[in-house]
Protein backbone atom coordinates (compact mmCIF):
# COMPACT_ATOMS: atom_id res chain seq x y z
CA UNK A 1 0.00 0.00 0.00
CA UNK A 2 2.83 2.30 0.76
CA UNK A 3 4.18 1.80 -2.41
CA UNK A 4 1.61 3.39 -4.12
CA UNK A 5 1.50 5.66 -2.29
CA UNK A 6 5.13 7.00 -2.49
CA UNK A 7 4.08 7.26 -5.90
CA UNK A 8 1.19 9.16 -5.58
CA UNK A 9 3.07 11.84 -3.64
CA UNK A 10 5.94 11.50 -6.64
CA UNK A 11 3.22 12.17 -8.98
CA UNK A 12 1.69 15.00 -7.07
CA UNK A 13 5.50 16.75 -7.25
CA UNK A 14 6.76 16.49 -3.82
CA UNK A 15 10.41 15.60 -3.89
CA UNK A 16 10.72 12.16 -2.03
CA UNK A 17 12.98 9.48 -2.04
CA UNK A 18 13.41 5.78 -0.87
CA UNK A 19 15.04 7.17 1.96
CA UNK A 20 12.11 9.08 3.32
CA UNK A 21 10.03 5.63 2.78
CA UNK A 22 12.00 3.20 4.71
CA UNK A 23 12.00 6.43 7.33
CA UNK A 24 7.84 5.67 7.30
CA UNK A 25 7.94 2.32 7.35
CA UNK A 26 10.41 1.94 9.97
CA UNK A 27 8.72 4.36 12.25
CA UNK A 28 5.30 2.12 11.20
CA UNK A 29 7.06 -1.10 12.51
CA UNK A 30 7.80 0.60 15.55
CA UNK A 31 3.98 1.50 15.96
CA UNK A 32 4.86 5.53 16.52
CA UNK A 33 1.29 5.35 15.45
CA UNK A 34 -1.47 3.14 15.19
CA UNK A 35 -4.99 2.60 13.82
CA UNK A 36 -5.63 6.08 13.16
CA UNK A 37 -5.81 7.86 9.59
CA UNK A 38 -5.10 11.48 11.76
CA UNK A 39 -2.06 10.33 13.29
CA UNK A 40 -1.01 8.57 9.94
CA UNK A 41 -0.86 11.67 8.18
CA UNK A 42 0.71 14.11 11.05
CA UNK A 43 3.55 10.94 11.02
CA UNK A 44 3.82 10.95 7.26
CA UNK A 45 3.74 14.48 6.67
CA UNK A 46 6.64 14.79 8.75
CA UNK A 47 8.94 11.57 7.22
CA UNK A 48 7.83 12.47 4.08
CA UNK A 49 7.87 16.60 3.55
CA UNK A 50 11.38 18.41 4.59
CA UNK A 51 10.01 22.05 3.36
CA UNK A 52 7.59 23.70 4.51
CA UNK A 53 6.60 25.55 0.65
CA UNK A 54 5.05 21.19 0.12
CA UNK A 55 2.99 21.30 2.78
CA UNK A 56 -0.21 22.29 0.60
CA UNK A 57 0.56 20.03 -2.23
CA UNK A 58 0.86 17.07 0.19
CA UNK A 59 -2.29 17.90 1.58
CA UNK A 60 -3.98 17.22 -2.17
CA UNK A 61 -2.00 13.96 -2.57
CA UNK A 62 -3.11 12.49 0.43
CA UNK A 63 -6.17 13.71 0.57
CA UNK A 64 -6.26 11.99 -3.20
CA UNK A 65 -5.20 8.64 -2.37
CA UNK A 66 -6.73 8.18 1.34
CA UNK A 67 -9.98 9.61 1.01
CA UNK A 68 -10.77 9.10 -2.72
CA UNK A 69 -10.61 12.63 -3.55
CA UNK A 70 -9.99 14.03 -7.15
CA UNK A 71 -7.17 15.08 -8.10
CA UNK A 72 -8.01 18.00 -10.96
CA UNK A 73 -5.06 18.87 -13.41
CA UNK A 74 -3.74 22.51 -12.78
CA UNK A 75 -6.20 23.04 -9.62
CA UNK A 76 -4.76 26.37 -8.35
CA UNK A 77 -6.54 27.66 -12.12
CA UNK A 78 -9.86 25.92 -10.48
CA UNK A 79 -9.71 27.92 -7.00
CA UNK A 80 -13.31 29.02 -5.77
CA UNK A 81 -13.20 32.55 -5.12
CA UNK A 82 -14.18 33.24 -0.91
CA UNK A 83 -17.18 35.54 -2.16
CA UNK A 84 -18.90 32.63 -4.05
CA UNK A 85 -19.38 30.96 -0.78
CA UNK A 86 -20.24 33.88 1.54
CA UNK A 87 -24.07 33.46 1.75
CA UNK A 88 -26.51 36.65 1.85
CA UNK A 89 -29.68 34.24 2.63
CA UNK A 90 -31.11 31.15 3.54
CA UNK A 91 -33.95 29.50 1.27
CA UNK A 92 -35.88 27.11 3.72
CA UNK A 93 -37.79 24.37 2.23
CA UNK A 94 -40.09 22.27 3.48
CA UNK A 95 -40.52 18.57 3.94
CA UNK A 96 -42.43 18.41 0.52
CA UNK A 97 -39.82 20.20 -1.21
CA UNK A 98 -37.13 18.75 -0.13
CA UNK A 99 -38.65 14.99 -1.56
CA UNK A 100 -39.10 16.08 -5.10
CA UNK A 101 -34.89 16.77 -5.34
CA UNK A 102 -33.47 14.06 -6.96
CA UNK A 103 -29.36 12.88 -6.21
CA UNK A 104 -27.25 13.56 -9.24
CA UNK A 105 -26.44 9.42 -9.02
CA UNK A 106 -23.31 8.49 -6.68
CA UNK A 107 -19.72 9.74 -6.18
CA UNK A 108 -18.49 8.95 -9.29
CA UNK A 109 -20.87 11.78 -11.10
CA UNK A 110 -20.63 14.04 -8.19
CA UNK A 111 -17.07 14.26 -8.71
CA UNK A 112 -17.36 14.54 -12.50
CA UNK A 113 -19.74 17.28 -12.68
CA UNK A 114 -17.92 19.16 -10.06
CA UNK A 115 -14.97 19.58 -12.06
CA UNK A 116 -17.47 20.74 -14.90
CA UNK A 117 -18.79 23.29 -13.04
CA UNK A 118 -15.13 24.12 -11.87
CA UNK A 119 -14.46 24.81 -15.28
CA UNK A 120 -17.58 27.08 -16.44
CA UNK A 121 -18.94 29.27 -13.90
CA UNK A 122 -17.50 32.74 -13.55
CA UNK A 123 -20.29 34.07 -11.23
CA UNK A 124 -21.05 34.14 -8.05
CA UNK A 125 -24.65 31.65 -7.61
CA UNK A 126 -26.88 31.78 -4.98
CA UNK A 127 -30.19 29.47 -4.29
CA UNK A 128 -29.74 27.67 -7.22
CA UNK A 129 -30.21 24.24 -7.99
CA UNK A 130 -27.15 23.70 -10.49
CA UNK A 131 -23.80 25.84 -9.77
CA UNK A 132 -21.35 26.27 -6.97
CA UNK A 133 -23.22 28.42 -4.13
CA UNK A 134 -25.19 29.01 -1.28
CA UNK A 135 -28.79 28.77 0.36
CA UNK A 136 -29.89 26.52 -2.61
CA UNK A 137 -30.49 23.23 -3.99
CA UNK A 138 -27.63 22.95 -6.02
CA UNK A 139 -25.10 19.24 -4.72
CA UNK A 140 -22.30 21.98 -4.52
CA UNK A 141 -22.00 24.23 -2.00
CA UNK A 142 -23.15 25.01 1.43
CA UNK A 143 -26.43 26.24 3.47
CA UNK A 144 -28.68 24.63 1.29
CA UNK A 145 -29.98 21.42 0.74
CA UNK A 146 -29.60 18.20 -1.67
CA UNK A 147 -30.05 14.99 -0.51
CA UNK A 148 -26.50 13.80 -1.87
CA UNK A 149 -23.65 16.50 -2.46
CA UNK A 150 -20.52 17.65 -1.91
CA UNK A 151 -20.14 20.88 0.83
CA UNK A 152 -18.12 23.23 0.06
CA UNK A 153 -17.03 25.85 2.38
CA UNK A 154 -19.20 26.76 5.28
CA UNK A 155 -21.19 24.29 7.79
CA UNK A 156 -23.40 21.70 7.78
CA UNK A 157 -27.19 21.67 7.95
CA UNK A 158 -28.74 18.89 7.17
CA UNK A 159 -25.98 16.27 7.49
CA UNK A 160 -26.30 14.90 3.89
CA UNK A 161 -23.00 15.95 2.21
CA UNK A 162 -21.35 12.59 0.33
CA UNK A 163 -17.82 14.17 0.85
CA UNK A 164 -16.46 17.78 2.26
CA UNK A 165 -14.62 19.80 0.40
CA UNK A 166 -12.48 20.64 3.68
CA UNK A 167 -10.63 24.22 3.31
CA UNK A 168 -7.50 22.68 3.39
CA UNK A 169 -5.22 22.99 6.83
CA UNK A 170 -1.97 24.81 5.29
CA UNK A 171 -2.36 27.83 3.14
CA UNK A 172 -0.49 27.71 -0.20
CA UNK A 173 3.36 27.77 0.69
CA UNK A 174 4.93 27.51 -2.53
CA UNK A 175 7.50 29.05 -3.69
CA UNK A 176 5.87 32.07 -4.83
CA UNK A 177 3.94 32.65 -1.69
CA UNK A 178 3.89 35.86 0.50
CA UNK A 179 6.08 35.34 3.33
CA UNK A 180 5.25 35.47 7.06
CA UNK A 181 7.44 35.67 10.18
CA UNK A 182 7.75 31.89 10.67
CA UNK A 183 8.45 31.15 6.86
CA UNK A 184 11.01 33.79 6.74
CA UNK A 185 12.74 33.03 9.91
CA UNK A 186 13.44 29.36 8.42
CA UNK A 187 14.97 30.76 5.06
CA UNK A 188 17.15 32.82 6.87
CA UNK A 189 18.13 30.21 9.55
CA UNK A 190 20.30 28.90 6.39
CA UNK A 191 22.37 31.91 7.19
CA UNK A 192 23.84 30.89 9.98
CA UNK A 193 27.62 30.55 10.94
CA UNK A 194 27.58 29.71 14.87
CA UNK A 195 30.25 30.47 17.50
CA UNK A 196 30.75 30.32 20.79
CA UNK A 197 31.00 33.74 22.47
CA UNK A 198 31.14 35.56 25.36
CA UNK A 199 31.51 34.22 29.32
CA UNK A 200 31.40 30.84 29.84
CA UNK A 201 27.86 30.64 31.40
CA UNK A 202 26.71 27.33 29.63
CA UNK A 203 26.95 23.61 31.27
CA UNK A 204 29.13 22.22 28.88
CA UNK A 205 27.50 18.28 29.17
CA UNK A 206 29.82 16.30 27.47
CA UNK A 207 32.47 17.93 29.14
CA UNK A 208 31.19 17.46 32.51
CA UNK A 209 30.85 13.80 31.78
CA UNK A 210 34.24 13.15 30.70
CA UNK A 211 35.69 14.98 33.65
CA UNK A 212 33.95 13.48 35.77
CA UNK A 213 34.68 10.07 34.76
CA UNK A 214 38.80 11.18 34.26
CA UNK A 215 38.40 12.07 38.08
CA UNK A 216 37.43 8.89 39.26
CA UNK A 217 33.50 9.63 39.22
CA UNK A 218 33.55 12.90 41.48
CA UNK A 219 31.39 15.70 39.69
CA UNK A 220 33.67 18.49 38.00
CA UNK A 221 31.23 20.77 36.24
CA UNK A 222 32.75 22.23 33.30
CA UNK A 223 31.42 25.75 31.55
CA UNK A 224 31.61 27.04 28.11
CA UNK A 225 29.97 30.03 26.52
CA UNK A 226 26.94 30.02 24.93
CA UNK A 227 26.55 29.57 21.03
CA UNK A 228 25.29 32.22 19.36
CA UNK A 229 25.15 32.74 15.23
CA UNK A 230 27.87 34.98 14.42
CA UNK A 231 27.24 36.13 10.69
CA UNK A 232 26.70 39.90 10.80
CA UNK A 233 23.94 41.04 9.37
CA UNK A 234 23.09 44.87 8.03
CA UNK A 235 19.88 46.02 6.67
CA UNK A 236 18.67 49.04 4.90
CA UNK A 237 15.11 49.35 4.88
CA UNK A 238 13.15 51.69 2.09
CA UNK A 239 10.31 53.48 3.88
CA UNK A 240 7.88 56.06 2.92
CA UNK A 241 5.53 56.36 -0.74
CA UNK A 242 4.85 53.43 -2.61
CA UNK A 243 6.81 51.45 0.29
CA UNK A 244 3.84 51.95 2.61
CA UNK A 245 1.54 49.03 0.68
CA UNK A 246 4.56 46.68 1.90
CA UNK A 247 5.05 48.16 5.65
CA UNK A 248 3.84 44.32 6.80
CA UNK A 249 6.15 42.51 5.09
CA UNK A 250 8.67 44.72 5.94
CA UNK A 251 7.72 44.50 9.11
CA UNK A 252 7.80 40.80 9.65
CA UNK A 253 11.29 40.97 7.54
CA UNK A 254 12.38 42.58 10.67
CA UNK A 255 10.79 40.73 13.44
CA UNK A 256 12.93 37.80 11.87
CA UNK A 257 16.10 38.84 11.58
CA UNK A 258 15.70 40.53 14.46
CA UNK A 259 15.46 37.49 16.35
CA UNK A 260 17.72 35.29 14.37
CA UNK A 261 21.05 37.44 13.95
CA UNK A 262 23.17 38.43 17.01
CA UNK A 263 25.10 40.84 15.29
CA UNK A 264 22.10 42.97 13.98
CA UNK A 265 21.98 46.41 12.35
CA UNK A 266 19.51 48.51 10.22
CA UNK A 267 18.90 51.61 8.83
CA UNK A 268 16.41 53.57 6.87
CA UNK A 269 16.29 55.42 3.58
CA UNK A 270 13.93 56.71 0.98
CA UNK A 271 13.69 55.40 -2.48
CA UNK A 272 17.59 55.36 -3.02
CA UNK A 273 20.28 55.60 -0.65
CA UNK A 274 22.14 59.04 -0.67
CA UNK A 275 24.24 60.69 2.42
CA UNK A 276 22.00 60.80 4.68
CA UNK A 277 20.31 57.48 7.18
CA UNK A 278 18.34 57.06 10.21
CA UNK A 279 17.29 54.97 12.81
CA UNK A 280 13.64 56.96 13.81
CA UNK A 281 11.49 57.47 11.14
CA UNK A 282 9.48 60.21 13.45
CA UNK A 283 12.43 61.84 13.25
CA UNK A 284 14.38 61.66 10.23
CA UNK A 285 14.91 65.33 9.79
CA UNK A 286 16.59 65.66 12.76
CA UNK A 287 18.29 62.90 14.20
CA UNK A 288 19.87 61.44 11.05
CA UNK A 289 23.24 59.35 10.45
CA UNK A 290 25.79 60.08 7.86
CA UNK A 291 26.27 57.21 4.73
CA UNK A 292 30.23 57.66 5.06
CA UNK A 293 30.26 57.01 9.21
CA UNK A 294 28.05 53.44 8.28
CA UNK A 295 30.21 52.68 5.57
CA UNK A 296 33.43 53.38 7.59
CA UNK A 297 31.84 51.45 10.68
CA UNK A 298 30.50 48.06 9.73
CA UNK A 299 33.18 46.05 8.01
CA UNK A 300 33.41 44.27 4.70
CA UNK A 301 32.73 41.09 6.87
CA UNK A 302 28.78 42.31 7.15
CA UNK A 303 26.47 40.66 5.12
CA UNK A 304 23.70 43.22 3.13
CA UNK A 305 20.33 43.60 2.51
CA UNK A 306 18.60 46.21 0.61
CA UNK A 307 15.05 46.11 1.45
CA UNK A 308 12.74 48.23 -1.27
CA UNK A 309 10.49 48.54 -4.08
CA UNK A 310 12.83 50.13 -6.43
CA UNK A 311 10.11 52.11 -7.54
CA UNK A 312 11.34 56.22 -8.27
CA UNK A 313 11.98 58.39 -11.09
CA UNK A 314 14.95 57.26 -12.78
CA UNK A 315 16.60 60.66 -12.12
CA UNK A 316 17.04 59.74 -8.86
CA UNK A 317 19.36 57.26 -9.66
CA UNK A 318 21.57 58.69 -11.99
CA UNK A 319 21.35 62.10 -11.16
CA UNK A 320 22.93 64.98 -8.34
CA UNK A 321 19.89 66.69 -7.15
CA UNK A 322 17.55 64.37 -8.28
CA UNK A 323 16.29 63.15 -4.86
CA UNK A 324 12.72 64.04 -4.70
CA UNK A 325 12.92 65.44 -1.05
CA UNK A 326 16.35 67.11 -1.29
CA UNK A 327 19.09 68.39 -3.00
CA UNK A 328 21.42 65.38 -2.91
CA UNK A 329 24.86 66.48 -4.10
CA UNK A 330 25.69 62.91 -5.42
CA UNK A 331 23.78 60.86 -7.34
CA UNK A 332 22.16 57.37 -6.17
CA UNK A 333 24.53 55.55 -8.50
CA UNK A 334 27.23 56.82 -7.30
CA UNK A 335 26.12 55.90 -3.75
CA UNK A 336 25.05 51.95 -4.63
CA UNK A 337 28.84 52.10 -6.05
CA UNK A 338 30.20 52.63 -2.93
CA UNK A 339 28.08 50.41 -1.02
CA UNK A 340 29.02 47.53 -3.68
CA UNK A 341 32.77 48.01 -2.85
CA UNK A 342 32.57 48.21 0.53
CA UNK A 343 29.80 45.38 0.85
CA UNK A 344 30.89 41.93 -1.07
CA UNK A 345 27.90 40.44 -0.15
CA UNK A 346 24.82 42.26 -0.87
CA UNK A 347 21.48 41.62 -2.03
CA UNK A 348 18.43 43.81 -2.40
CA UNK A 349 14.80 41.96 -1.70
CA UNK A 350 12.00 43.61 -3.63
CA UNK A 351 8.44 43.19 -2.15
CA UNK A 352 6.86 43.62 -5.88
CA UNK A 353 6.34 40.50 -7.68
CA UNK A 354 9.59 39.91 -10.44
CA UNK A 355 7.04 39.59 -12.92
CA UNK A 356 6.30 43.87 -12.74
CA UNK A 357 9.88 44.96 -12.67
CA UNK A 358 10.37 45.76 -16.21
CA UNK A 359 7.53 48.01 -16.03
CA UNK A 360 9.50 50.38 -14.15
CA UNK A 361 12.59 51.63 -15.64
CA UNK A 362 14.11 52.62 -11.93
CA UNK A 363 13.94 49.07 -10.95
CA UNK A 364 15.50 47.88 -13.94
CA UNK A 365 18.07 50.16 -13.56
CA UNK A 366 18.94 49.12 -9.68
CA UNK A 367 18.75 45.44 -11.11
CA UNK A 368 21.69 46.59 -13.06
CA UNK A 369 23.52 47.97 -10.61
CA UNK A 370 23.38 44.75 -8.37
CA UNK A 371 24.57 42.71 -11.33
CA UNK A 372 21.22 40.79 -11.00
CA UNK A 373 21.34 40.60 -7.19
CA UNK A 374 17.66 41.66 -6.77
CA UNK A 375 15.35 38.77 -5.51
CA UNK A 376 11.65 39.03 -5.12
CA UNK A 377 10.25 38.65 -1.71
CA UNK A 378 9.01 35.19 -1.66
CA UNK A 379 10.13 31.81 -0.65
CA UNK A 380 12.49 31.06 -3.40
CA UNK A 381 13.46 34.38 -3.84
CA UNK A 382 14.77 34.57 0.02
CA UNK A 383 16.22 31.43 -0.75
CA UNK A 384 18.02 32.42 -3.32
CA UNK A 385 19.32 35.49 -1.81
CA UNK A 386 20.22 33.85 1.02
CA UNK A 387 21.86 31.17 -1.26
CA UNK A 388 24.14 34.13 -2.71
CA UNK A 389 25.15 35.79 0.91
CA UNK A 390 26.12 32.57 2.01
CA UNK A 391 28.63 31.82 -0.98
Amino acid sequence: MLIDFFYTLKKAGLPVSIKELLVLLDALEQQVVFGSVDDFYHLSKLCMVKDEKHFDRFDLAFGHYFHDLEMIEDFESFLIPHDWLKPDWIKNLTEEEKAQIEALGGFDKLMETLKKRLEEQQKKHQGGNKWIGTGGTSPFGHSGYNPEGIRIGGEGRHNRATKVWEKRQFKNLDGTAELNTRSMKMVLRKLRKFARTGAADELDLAGTIKSTADNAGLLDLKMRPERHNAVKLLVFFDVGGSMDYHVQRCEELFSAVRSEFKHLEYFYFHNCIYEKLWKDNHRRWQENISTWDVLNTFGSDYHVMIVGDAAMSPYEISEPYGSVEHMNDESGYTWMQRLLEQWHKMVWLNPVPEEYWSYTHSTVMLHKIMSERMYPLSLDGIQSAIDNLAK
